[in-house]
Order: C-alpha cells, then structure tokens, then sequence
C-alpha cells in the first residue's frame, strides 16, 4: 500500500494542479516529471490488462476527472499535468515563441503579434479568457468549444507560431514544470466561448461529395436566390448553441455564389449578418465570423477576397 501523502512531497503541488483542473470540469492526465510528455504506456508496450483489457486506451481516453484516480496516480510520483482538450471541452490556442535559433533575428514572427494582427483584422479586441504562461514565454488562450463541434489540432493554420489543442490533443497545464521553466496562469478570468471568427476560421472545409452540378446560365440567378433565402432561413431559424456553426456554413456555402459572380457579396453579408442577429447574435460576433468564412469560401472556389 502507497503511504500517505506528505507535504514534503514533490507531487503535492502537482497533485493539487491536477485536482483543481479536474474540479474545472477538464480531463487530466500524467505527464512525465519535468517532461510534456504523457506518461502512460503506447499502443506498443500496452499489456493488455485493466483498463487496456479490451484493447489499447491512449492517454485522451484514459484522461479523467474521478478525484480518486487522481490522487492514487499523483501520488506515486511528481507528474506534471496534461489536460486532454477534446475531453475537456476546449479549445486552446497556442501562441509560441520564436525558436532558439530564431530569437536573435529582428524579424522572427511572435505568436502573440500574428495573434493580435488577427484580432484586428477582424475588427475584435484581444479575447478575455483563462490564460496560461508556457515555460518558454508563450501563451495559451483557453476557449469553450461550441456544442455539438469537434475539432481537431491545427499547426500554423492561423498563422505563424499560432497552434491549436482540441481532438486529439492536449496542454501542460499550470502549476507544471519543466527545465525551460514553470507553467502558471497568467490571466485567471473565466474561460471565454470560442469567437465566432476564431471558429470560422478553424471549421474544416466541407468533403466533398462528387461533382456540383452548376445551373445554366439562364437559371443562375433564380437559383442563387433560392440559395441566399435557404441559407439565411437556416441561420435565422438556429437553435441555440449551433447559431455560429449555422453562421459559417451559410457564409461558406454562399460564398461559392459570390465566387461565381451569381451573387454580389455586399447583398450576401447583408443578409447573413441580419439573419444572424435575428437568429440572437450580436452584430459584433457575426460581422467577423461571416466575413473570415466568405473570405476563404472565395479563395477556395477561384475568386478574390475582398
């Protein structure tokens, strides 16, 4: 039987990081002691017993939020704490800093700069929300992930030195640490929804389904207003908690349209930022989200973005 815990232990202060996480509602998991990575057993090593007896659990699905497990894991050794996002119900964006052999060039992208030129380009202030300091000096925004979306990581994908944690990932988190230095918070407020720009920007491009089948000439205008008045009665009509995903999809759709020259895109925003705050937004969430996914709706269907 393991001894009871001390307060002379190093796992203590560990310990309690992973169980004020957990008390937050989020997923955690071991990580090595002054290490990122996880702790428990690969697919390769897996002994097939107990938790693995019906076949290999990776770390996201071993990551939890039972108080016991928690302490009888902690207390065998000083683990830093992993938190599984995709369980957890977050999105975090990892905003890095320059590599060592990139800090002494003038010019090395910051991930909190490219962050902030995000920010003001879709005309929105820095967000508000629980704030993790990274042991190299980097940040980590933690965001509420809309109901009923699954995302996954992405590296680069909104800009230099800007990563994102959902599905399939997972974060140090406060109170951990390593050589390079400490994880702490750095901004203690609550943790904020996900903009609907930032979500917009991160929703995947729809599979796709075999050729479009694009009207004639003759029917191209009938048919792109049947297809302005559908998308935006879908946003209109919305439920709560899938309004911005309706958001984004309409403006993507739409946007093909607008690519096309069937539909001029002022009359598209118009109508997609009405319905939107029809539907309960607010003209400040649904400008930026319908203008971030009509942006890449056109590049991606051979138009310019305005």
């Amino acid at each position: 039987m393991s001894a009871p815990l001390t307060m002379d232990l190093p796992q203590v202060p560990l310990l309690a990081a992973a169980l004020a996480a957990a008390d937050r509602g989020w997923h955690v998991h071991p990580l090595r002691p002054g290490a990122k990575t996880p702790a428990l057993h690969g697919e390769e090593r897996c002994p097939r017993t107990g938790e693995c007896a019906g076949g290999h659990r990776k770390w996201e699905q071993r990551a939890t939020t039972d108080l016991a497990r928690i302490e009888r894991c902690w207390g065998h050794a000083p683990y830093n704490v992993g938190i599984a996002t995709g369980p957890a119900g977050l999105v975090v964006v990892d905003l890095d800093t320059p590599k060592d052999k990139d800090k002494d060039k003038k010019d090395a992208p910051d991930g909190a700069n490219c962050f902030l030129a995000l920010c003001e380009c879709a005309g929105q202030p820095w967000p508000t929300t629980y704030t993790v300091r990274s042991a190299r000096g980097g940040q980590h925004l933690y965001f509420a992930a809309p109901p009923g979306v699954r995302l996954h990581n992405t590296a680069g994908k909104l800009g230099p030195l800007i990563d994102t944690r959902a599905w399939g990932g997972y974060v140090v988190a406060a109170g951990s640490t390593t050589p390079t230095g400490d994880y702490h918070v750095m901004a203690d407020a609550s943790v904020a929804d996900l903009p609907a720009w930032l979500l917009a920007a991160l929703t995947p491009p729809p599979r796709a389904r075999g050729p479009v089948a694009r009207p004639d000439p003759g029917r191209a205008s009938a048919y792109a207003q049947a297809a302005l008045r559908n998308e935006t009665d879908n946003v209109r009509h919305a439920p709560e908690g899938t309004r911005n995903q309706a958001l984004v999809r309409a403006a993507r759709a739409l946007g093909r349209l607008v690519a096309s020259g069937d539909l001029p895109r002022a009359a598209v925003e118009g109508a997609l930022n009405g319905a939107g705050v029809a539907a309960g937004l607010t003209e400040r969430e649904c400008r930026p989200a319908v203008t971030s996914a009509l942006n890449w709706s056109i590049s991606h269907n051979g138009g310019q973005a305005a």
